[in-house]
């Protein structure tokens, strides 16, 4: 073991562990939990800062050799992924106790979500993907004041993880029975054979990242568990689970080269998922259930950049879960308090908004704009990078099927700008109060990095 690598290397990961161990010993302590959400708070914006300076700074160690490591590119995919869960913590306040087990468990998925980042075997990623999984179907069940049965959610989401981890453990078997080794090196090697076991390792192992991801056709159930949820938990699911399966993908992948079945199954799934999540969107009656089918097809954007070269191929995947990140969990900050969950984001509600909570309305516009791809907003130069990506390993047609396909999604998203902005000033929505202002707070802390990456794309990029 390599302490400086331990020690320095892995501050993110101790400054969770210290949160989680902090947060169970304020909670035996004190049953009220005083304090508990600021401590969550300074532990995961020390984790974030602290990874942010490892990857400015080009820190590379490893702290267990073949097992984990550390890397410029990875702490930046943690710098970025522990920074949006600072708006989730401000969005729990108020949906859930101060004293209960929400913030220790969130804690403790981000700390599996690092963990899985700095993989360098199959067994590290497996701990880490399961360490951040298992948390997060337990935040789905503790939205049961909820009429919608989150029970259910729970136990659907749970299905589809237990698949997902069933379809990567077949899919690591073969690999290591064909090349001996746990390395994740096996699988870059297996993406460019022709050996029909090496072959057919891979293509299970990619399956369950497309379950993970909630890619066509193995989305089902992903609807069901975000609308199941509290809006917080729903906000992490959206943004920052999905970012920490993509980017333990990239890592996965690397720089490596594709063989045409892989290059061939990049591009048709991904593409299903854009145009079947755009559609389904279309005609969901709450925004949780319509940001879902969101999300299926933006991970089928996120994904379609894979096609592309190895060093761009990191780049433009961070931009865009940093960009998509920052704006669903805009969208989802500022929506109204309502005493019944449930009925807190149905789009009805939401109609003449902009007259109630004019800040409300104009934050989630801006939302829904740049989520579509609208320019100058911050969403077009994501799907920019992407498209340009895709265009420059050759692969032209994809492009374009992708970009027709993104027409879709304008239609849903201007549909809540209409029911905001265009519709009649309703009568008061029985139960409903003005956000929080936690929830406030929350968005302002989307609104400053999107503002940065929209007026200086470029100079997030350099960071990058």
């Amino acid at each position: 073991m390599n302490w400086n690598a331990f020690l320095i290397g892995l501050l993110p990961e101790h400054f969770l562990l210290a949160g989680v161990v902090l947060l169970i010993v304020l909670a035996m302590i004190s049953p009220r939990g005083r304090g508990s959400d600021l401590l969550a708070l300074a532990c995961v914006a020390a984790a974030a800062v602290s990874a942010a300076v490892l990857g400015l700074q080009g820190f590379a160690g490893t702290p267990f050799d073949g097992q984990l490591s550390v890397s410029p590119a990875a702490s930046l995919g943690k710098a970025v992924a522990l920074a949006l869960a600072l708006p989730v913590l401000l969005m729990a306040r108020g949906d859930h106790d101060e004293g209960g087990p929400f913030l220790a468990l969130l804690l403790s998925s981000l700390y599996g979500l690092v963990l899985m980042l700095g993989a360098d075997s199959f067994l590290t990623l497996f701990l880490g993907l399961e360490l951040m999984s298992l948390p997060v179907y337990v935040l789905v069940l503790l939205g049961v004041q909820r009429k919608t049965p989150s029970a259910e959610a729970a136990l659907k989401y749970i299905v589809l993880g237990g698949a997902a981890t069933a379809t990567l453990l077949m899919g690591v078997s073969l690999l290591y029975g064909q090349g001996g080794t746990l390395a994740l090196s096996i699988f870059t090697r297996a993406l460019a054979s022709t050996d029909p076991m090496s072959v057919t390792g891979a293509v299970l192992v990619l399956l369950a990242f497309f379950l993970k991801g909630a890619v066509v056709p193995f989305h089902t159930w992903a609807p069901d568990a975000y609308e199941g949820a509290s809006v917080s938990v729903t906000g992490y699911m959206a943004a920052i689970v999905k970012a920490g399966v993509l980017l333990a993908a990239l890592r996965l992948f690397g720089q490596a080269a594709l063989s045409q079945p892989m290059v061939n199954l990049l591009a048709l799934l991904p593409l299903a998922s854009v145009v079947w999540g755009n559609l389904a969107a279309m005609r969901q009656p709450n925004l949780r259930r319509m940001m879902a089918y969101s999300s299926i097809g933006h991970a089928g954007y996120l994904y379609l950049a894979f096609l592309g070269a190895g060093p761009g191929r990191f780049q433009s995947v961070l931009f865009y879960l940093l960009t998509y990140g920052v704006m669903t969990l805009l969208a989802f900050a500022v929506i109204p308090s309502h005493t019944d969950d449930d009925q807190r984001d149905r789009l009805d509600n939401l109609r003449g908004l902009f007259h109630r909570h004019p800040y409300a309305a104009i934050v989630i516009g801006l939302a829904m704009l740049s989520l579509a791809g609208i320019p100058p907003l911050p969403g077009f130069v994501a799907k920019f990078l992407i498209f340009r990506e895709v265009m420059g390993a050759g692969h032209t047609a994809v492009a374009v099927l992708g970009l027709v396909g993104s027409y879709l999604g304008i239609y849903f998203y201007l549909r809540v700008i209409q029911f905001m902005f265009m519709s009649a000033l309703p009568a008061p929505v029985a139960g409903a109060s003005a956000p929080r202002s936690a929830a406030i707070a929350a968005s302002v802390l989307c609104l400053v990095p999107a503002i940065v990456v929209a007026v200086a794309p470029g100079w997030v990029l350099g960071g990058i």
